[in-house]
This record gives structure tokens, C-alpha cells and sequence, in this order.
């Protein structure tokens, strides 16, 4: 019997200051990887309301959220080291945000599963940085001139 897809809505923070991005550093078997902070949308929240309360749990820090900048699909079975959990279907939500004070990068007191810490990587370093989602990678290289679309698609 195939089991039904849960469907989540998912929400991340682009902060970049400096021409470098603030990123969680993660660890699992697969080796050490960074992703940008933010996470599941909870019933009854808005998606600003889950962003503030994501941001805060993993990195200890307030942002301002801007304008949407992209929306990305993840399904899981498409990605092999998606293990933990085959049946979903993630939609995230990307929004430009900035720092609401000074901030020196930190764990928040609730961090994701598997991040090691949190930290600042230049624009150009995220492919060394094992950055994901990849396709990100180059539309983050050049976000002032982008022509990159909203809609990203389903991509790792």
C-alpha cells in the first residue's frame, strides 16, 4: 500500500550582509553540509510568524523579514539522502531578511537535528561550504542581478 505524501510548508531566511551568507552547518552520515536557517511552518501560524520563531530557535536572533525572493519544491523520494522520511512533499518559501541587531554567529537554544553551528560563508564559497539546496548556489552569487525566477521548481 503506498502511503500518502505529507505535504509541509517550510520557511528560510536569506540573510547576507557583507557579501556573505549566514548559514547552519550541519552534520549527518553523509558528511557535514550547510543550509540556510528556518523550518516548518506550524498550524494556525503565518508564514512571517514561523520564520521569526525558526530564525530565533536555531540562531538566537531576530530578523526583519523582506519580500519573498524565491519558492522551491522538495520531494523526498528524489533526493537519496532523504532517509529519514520518504513521503514528503516540502514547499519553502524564501525570504530576504536582515539581522535586527548585532549578532555574532551562535547555536539558538532549540537547534535544528544535526546542526553543529551556525556561520557567516562568502557567496563564492558555497560550493566548498556544501551548500543546499545547490541551485541556490549561483542564484545567490548574483541576487542584486539575478533573473532567476520566483519559482525555483522541484530542486535540490
Amino acid at each position: 500500500m503506498k502511503k500518502n505524501k505529507k505535504l509541509r510548508n517550510s520557511v528560510k531566511a536569506i540573510i547576507i550582509q557583507d557579501g556573505r551568507l549566514l548559514v547552519l552547518r550541519k552534520k549527518d552520515n553523509g558528511g557535514t553540509y550547510t543550509v540556510l536557517p528556518g523550518g516548518g511552518q506550524n498550524h494556525g501560524e503565518t508564514l512571517h510568524q514561523a520564520l521569526k520563531r525558526e530564525v530565533f530557535e536555531e540562531i538566537g536572533a531576530k530578523v526583519k523579514i523582506g519580500r519573498l525572493l524565491h519558492i522551491r519544491e522538495y520531494l523526498s523520494e528524489k533526493h537519496g539522502f532523504a532517509l529519514e522520511d520518504r513521503n514528503i512533499h516540502q514547499v519553502e518559501f524564501l525570504f530576504k531578511c536582515k539581522l535586527a541587531e548585532k549578532y555574532q554567529p551562535k547555536n539558538g537554544d532549540i537547534p535544528d537535528p544535526h546542526q553543529e553551528g551556525v556561520a557567516w560563508v562568502g557567496l563564492e564559497q558555497l560550493d566548498e561550504a556544501n551548500f543546499y539546496p545547490v541551485r541556490l548556489r549561483e542564484v545567490l552569487k548574483d541576487l542584486k542581478h539575478s533573473n532567476a525566477p520566483v519559482y525555483l521548481g522541484e530542486c535540490n
